[in-house]
């Protein structure tokens, strides 16, 4: 397993690689890294700014090249996020880096986790949160799949499905007590009563009866979090509870 002092030597051969590339002209460390020490398990998040009249993804191809050389890097996959590209390595040790690249013109924080190393950048929206509406949504989306896919007998799909549901609910509880609403980041600080209003909807078995029960358990937890959306939860209301009960045939 990586060190910190691996991956702060990790850190230190990329920004070298910076001074042979006339092409980056500014870079920034980003995640929980930009804000302090990170911890023991924190990845490498590292961006940088190309210049406009010079290809981004050439760039990206090189530098991927030289972190296969340099660190038998593996790419995982990239991630397009507006005019920025993202692309994961794994390195030896379970060390995570996440480099992207923006063009200059285009380039700043997305976030309050950005801190500049060298070079200059503009002033950018945030990333907004997702809203309650949305997340709401998207949960009754999941619940209704899950049900579909019970009567399908295709029990591993629905778990799946009620899963994604749950943490969308438990998103829609993190917007409520203002803590992050995305990738699990604020469930573990969710107040005890929240969690244990979602503990029981964790499925034990792929059983027809105990994936209903968790998908009751999901439901109880979303309409238990429709403080902001009391009136699109009340139209709803009636059919997700139709999703708990037995269906004629």
């Amino acid at each position: 397993m990586f060190s910190i002092n691996d991956r702060n030597s990790v850190r230190d051969r990329v920004l070298q690689m910076v001074k042979s590339d006339s092409r980056v002209v500014a870079g920034a460390i980003v995640g929980s890294l930009a804000l302090g020490e990170g911890d023991r398990w924190s990845d490498l998040d590292l961006t940088f700014a190309v210049k406009d009249d010079a290809s981004m993804f050439d760039v990206l191809d090189e530098w991927t090249q030289s972190l296969v050389d340099k660190f038998d890097a593996a790419h995982l996959f990239d991630l397009p996020s507006g005019p920025s590209i993202y692309r994961v390595f794994l390195l030896p040790g379970c060390l995570q880096f996440d480099l992207s690249f923006t063009p200059a013109s285009k380039f700043g924080a997305t976030g309050p986790k950005f801190k500049l190393l060298f070079g200059k950048a503009v002033e950018r929206s945030f990333t907004p949160t997702p809203s309650a509406h949305e997340l709401f949504g998207y949960a009754v989306h999941h619940v209704l799949r899950a049900r579909f896919c019970i009567e399908r007998g295709r029990y591993w799909q629905a778990e799946y499905w009620i899963s994604s549901a749950r943490d969308y609910a438990l998103n829609l509880a993190c917007l409520r007590h203002g803590l992050p609403a995305n990738n699990g980041r604020g469930f573990d600080n969710l107040p005890t009563e929240v969690h244990d209003v979602f503990k029981p909807s964790f499925v034990a078995s792929l059983e027809r009866e105990e994936l209903l029960r968790s998908l009751g358990c999901v439901i109880d937890g979303l309409l238990s979090e429709t403080g902001e959306v009391q009136e699109f939860a009340a139209k709803v209301k009636p059919q997700l509870r139709e999703l708990t009960t037995a269906w004629n045939e």
